[in-house]
Parts: structure tokens; sequence; C-alpha cells
């Protein structure tokens, strides 16, 4: 095989996949680790994909770079309806108790869910509390029956459409909710969870510290990246929903920290 159709094939991969590793590569093409690296660098200048420690990641992964939620609402939908339905699950019924949903496409899909759930049928008064500090979501579930809802204030951010903060901080360690359903923008073996926004990962921090049970929602194009900001060592989570398995090494220290991953 030739180099330049080589690389067009590994180009696909990182594609593809978000994340490719030198060894895995230099097994499925048998050449060397050497011919690999050699192959990224090449790919790198040309703007294909982004080198990081042992493979590579599409160019478009940089550590500060963020999508809209606008933008995320109509990526991956299929799989973010699956994380969501399983994420649904986990909430008792009939509804009682409480939750946190964090800003996100895929906790807005939860959202979507919560709102079309029909509350008991067995004349209780019990609802939900829900919290959140996201425009969107708020809007989906102000009028749901069987849900109380319980907005965090803030400065809304544009890009996330959900209000930061030192007020929303300081709101969330106030509260003691049952579950927080939390997004990230990458989960890593080692960086743990992390988002490119300072103020955003400020409040995700605070929704991870003050909720009993940790849930992340993260479709597997999250697994393995890493963005600016860490909010969350995986120790600090409970369980992990997301939509593939991930890579042997993420799953290795997922394990070792104790989380459940669920796989939608």
């Amino acid at each position: 095989m030739f180099a330049e159709e080589r690389q067009q094939l590994i180009s696909a991969l990182v594609s593809e996949r978000g994340r490719v590793s030198v060894t895995e590569l230099a097994d499925r093409f048998s050449i060397t680790t050497e011919t690999i690296r050699r192959d990224l660098a090449a790919l790198e200048v040309s703007g294909n994909l982004r080198r990081v420690h042992g493979g590579a990641v599409p160019s478009d992964r940089l550590s500060t770079r963020e999508e809209s939620i606008l933008e995320r609402a109509i990526q991956r939908q299929a799989e973010k309806l699956r994380i969501a339905a399983a994420a649904l699950s986990m909430i008792p019924e009939p509804s009682t108790g409480s939750i946190l949903l964090d800003a996100g496409s895929t906790t807005e899909t939860l959202a979507d869910l919560l709102a079309q759930r029909s509350p008991a049928s067995n004349g209780s008064t019990d609802e939900l509390v829900v919290i959140t500090h996201a425009i969107p979501i708020a809007g989906k579930l102000s009028a749901a029956p069987g849900i109380a809802l319980q907005i965090l204030g803030g400065r809304v951010r544009g890009l996330t459409q959900a209000a930061v903060g030192q007020s929303t901080v300081d709101a969330a360690f106030k509260l003691r909710p049952d579950i927080a359903f939390v997004g990230a923008n990458g989960i890593h073996s080692t960086f743990g969870l992390s988002t490119p926004d300072p103020e955003e990962a400020a409040v995700k921090a605070a929704f991870v510290k003050s909720a009993r049970r940790v849930v992340a929602l993260a479709d597997s194009s999250k697994l393995d990246a890493e963005t600016l900001v860490q909010f969350a060592t995986l120790k600090d989570v409970d369980t992990l929903i997301t939509d593939n398995a991930p890579s042997a090494e993420l799953a290795a220290a997922l394990a070792e920290a104790g989380v459940d991953v669920v796989i939608a």
C-alpha cells in the first residue's frame, strides 16, 4: 500500500472514531509505529488531524473549541436519544425525589423524555423536583405534569443558553439532589471530565460535588477527549451512560475509579 493511500485511510478512521492510537494503526496496517508517527505528522501538517499523546484526534478537537447548543442538538441524535432513554430509566416512578439536569444537548433530550412521561395515574400528587440552569431545559419542563421545576439563576451564556457565574455556583452548593445528570465535552482516562469554558466548568463542578449520585451522559465522540478545564475526576462519577464501548485505556481507568458504564 502506498503511503498516500494509507494516510487517506488513517484520516478516515480518525474522523469516524474520534481517536486512534499509534499501536492500533501499526497493527492494522502491519507496519512499524515509527512509520505511523511519520504518517500522523504528515497528516497534521496538512490539517487532516491533530496528534495527541499515543495517537491522533480530528483537527477540530481543540481544547477550547465549543459548539453552540443549537449546533449540538442536530448531531448524533439517535445516540443521544438512546443515552437519554437509559438515563430516564434511572429516575423512579412514581416521580418523587429530585434530579439536577446540566446544560447540554443530551440532557435536553432527557428533558424531552421527562416531559412526555405520563405522571402516576393513582391519584398521587407527588412531583419530581427538577433543578436546572439551562434555559432550553426549563422551557421544555415548565408546564410538564408531575414536575416541580426549580431554575438556578445567573448570567446566561449565549453559546450554551445556560446560567453561569458565582451566583449559580453558590445556589448549586445549597442543594443536595438525589441524582445529577451532567454532560461533558471530554472524558479522559487521566484528565477526567472537562469542558472548554472556565465558568461552565465551575458550575459543573458544583453540580458534581452537590449531588448524592452523579451520572455522566456523553456520546462516544466525547470519550478519550480532553478540553481546556477539568471539572471532575473519574472517581467523582458514579455512572457513565454512552453509546459505544470505551477504549481499552479509558475502560480500565473507569473500572479502577469504580464507575459503572452503561452502553445505550
